[in-house]
Formats: structure tokens, C-alpha cells, sequence
């Protein structure tokens, strides 16, 4: 969180989102499915003309990449506010983000494209790495031990613990989200919208309406609050927004690291171990490009990525020292 260390971790995450959304189009295309990417942008929204002013001035002053920001056009401003109760004072639009149109059927259709080109499946629990020689075996829950040409540890917040069982330093937290998802009824097929008075962004993927919100830093096995739900609940009610049919409501662990940047490379304590992972809020928008990296880096061929090498965390590195 110092200035230097910030500047450094601008850039590199910087580097990774500028091929997040064409990596993203190369996987859609690799399964015939270029739907699945929809590029509409998002819109944000105030409530007053306080936040609104305020809003759009920090938004001008910030660094949003490569999207371009402008203000909301009236027609789109008139179209969100029709579908909540509450009058809203202004908007911004982003263009040049995205969204995947439905995470569900992407995962499906990845998994049947694995399954075609030869991939096997075998779903269990693993406790833990353990070495062989130069090499990682992966140990079961059960105690069996599976011996791979490569191994990569991409187990989102319990990735920590697998690393840390071959002697790595892996400093990561459960940064917990929450949502609310129903049927999105008369939600008319708007962008993202996102109410930044309460934090708050709705999302629709295909006939389903998703309002998410908070952060919340914990530890990875502690129950969920329900009272993030009733909040959640309590805006939407506010805004006159009703989900349909069956809601879900969810809670997940971001996998977090300090500095806010994934770990991405190659063990230099197993020469067949790999990892990727920690990737806070950004799991879904760097999915595609860090698994085309992962490809190129087990191939031989990988881009610098000592920025996102997880023994950055460890001591004798000029970094800060860090305990598991």
C-alpha cells in the first residue's frame, strides 16, 4: 500500500485487463459461441444531485483503462429509471467493458470442449502437496497421491493452504461478496447498472437478475452474515425492484493477496508445479487471458511475470515479510 508499491501493482494488473475482454472473444470463438461475450458497457446511476456531481467528478479524475466514460444519455437514464421507484439525479456511461451473457452455460460448454479434445474429470477433495523429489504429488483426502506431469493449483481461496503444504508463502484471505439472484421479470435488457449511492449492481444473464454488493474481509471457514442479505433485500425494496420466482442467495470467498495482484508462475519448489490464482474481484474479467498465459508459460513461452511470482511474498526478497 505504499505509493511506489501501488504504482507497481497499477501496472501490472493494468497489463493483464488489457487483454482481459479479447482474451475473453478468443474463447468464445474457440466454442463456436461469440455470444457468450455480450459488449454493451455499464451505466452508473445517483440518487441525488450531490452524489451525482461528486460521482462523476471522481469517476473523470480516475483511471478507468481502457473504457471511455461519458455522461448518461437522457433516453438511457429515462430507461433505468422506469424500472425502479426511486428518481435518480444522473448517470454515467462506460463503453469498452462487457459481460460473459450467461457464467453457467460458458462453464458447460468449456467443460464439454475439454471432454472433446480428450480431457478427463475426477472430481475429489485434496489435502494437501507433497514433494518427490524435484517433483509435486497431489494427495487425496483419502491419503491416495496422484502422480502428474503437471500440476496447477487454481483453487481460488483454498490454494493458499495447497501451496503453503510444499513450503510456499501464500498470504491469502477470503475477501467474501454476497448476492441476491431471481427471476429478472420486467427488468428490460439494460447494461450492468450500478446504483453507487448504495454499492450496489444489477446484472441480468439471460432470463436471471442478479443484484450483488459488499466486501467483506474473513476468514475463509466463517459462516456467512445474513444480515448482508436482508441489506441487500432492504435496497432493492427501496428501489422498487422485485426478483422473480426462486431466489438464491449466495455468498463466496474472493481470493485475495495483499497487494491486490494474482500469483502467477511457475514453483520454484516442484519443476512440475503451476499456479494461478488470487485474483480478488477480477476471477471471471482475467479468467481467459491468465489461462492463455498458463498455456504459454507450461509451454515454455510465457511473458515476465516475476510481478505476479508468489515468492514475492516470501523473506529475502526486499519485500516486507509476510507469515503465512
Amino acid at each position: 500500500s505504499t505509493p511506489d508499491g501501488a504504482a507497481r501493482g497499477r501496472v501490472a494488473l493494468s497489463g493483464l485487463l488489457a487483454d482481459a475482454l479479447p482474451a475473453w472473444k478468443r474463447l468464445a470463438a474457440s466454442v463456436e459461441r461469440p455470444d457468450l461475450v455480450i459488449e454493451q458497457g455499464h451505466v452508473v446511476v445517483w440518487e441525488s444531485q450531490e452524489t451525482a456531481r461528486k460521482g462523476m467528478a471522481a469517476w473523470s479524475a480516475a483511471d478507468i483503462g481502457q473504457t471511455k466514460l461519458s455522461p448518461l444519455d437522457e433516453p438511457t437514464l429515462r430507461r433505468v429509471g422506469r424500472q425502479v421507484s426511486t428518481p435518480l439525479a444522473g448517470g454515467a456511461r462506460f463503453e469498452g467493458s462487457a459481460q460473459v451473457s450467461d457464467p453457467g452455460q460458458a462453464l458447460k460448454l468449456l467443460g464439454e470442449a475439454f471432454e472433446a479434445a480428450g480431457g478427463r474429470r475426477l472430481t475429489a477433495s485434496v489435502s494437501r502437496l507433497a514433494p518427490s523429489g524435484r517433483f509435486a504429488q497431489i494427495v487425496l483426502e483419502g491419503g491416495e497421491r496422484i502422480a502428474a506431469g503437471q500440476i496447477l493449483v487454481t483453487g481460488g481461496v483454498g490454494s493458499g493452504a495447497l501451496m503453503r503444504s510444499l513450503g510456499h508463502v501464500a498470504p491469502i484471505i477470503a475477501e467474501r461478496g454476497y448476492h441476491l439472484e431471481g427471476g429478472a421479470g420486467d427488468w428490460v435488457g439494460l447494461p450492468p447498472v450500478v446504483f453507487e449511492d448504495r454499492s450496489l449492481i444489477l446484472t441480468r444473464f439471460g432470463d436471471r437478475l442478479r443484484a450483488a454488493s459488499f466486501v467483506e474481509f474473513c476468514r475463509e471457514g466463517s459462516p456467512p452474515d445474513p444480515m448482508k442479505w436482508d441489506r441487500l433485500r432492504g435496497h432493492l425494496d427501496a428501489l422498487g425492484i422485485k426478483l422473480h420466482g426462486q431466489v438464491a442467495q449466495w455468498s463466496g470467498a474472493r481470493p485475495t493477496l495483499p497487494d491486490y495482484l494474482p500469483a502467477i508462475g511457475a514453483s520454484t519448489r516442484a519443476d512440475n508445479l503451476y499456479y494461478a490464482f488470487g485474483h480478488q474481484h477480477l476471477g471471471l474479467t482475467l479468467a481467459a487471458t491468465t489461462g492463455e498465459i498458463v498455456a504459454r508459460l507450461i509451454a515454455g513461452q510465457a511473458p515476465d511475470l516475476s510481478a505476479f511470482d508468489i515468492d514475492r511474498f516470501a523473506s529475502g526478497r526486499g519485500k516486507t515479510r509476510t507469515t503465512a
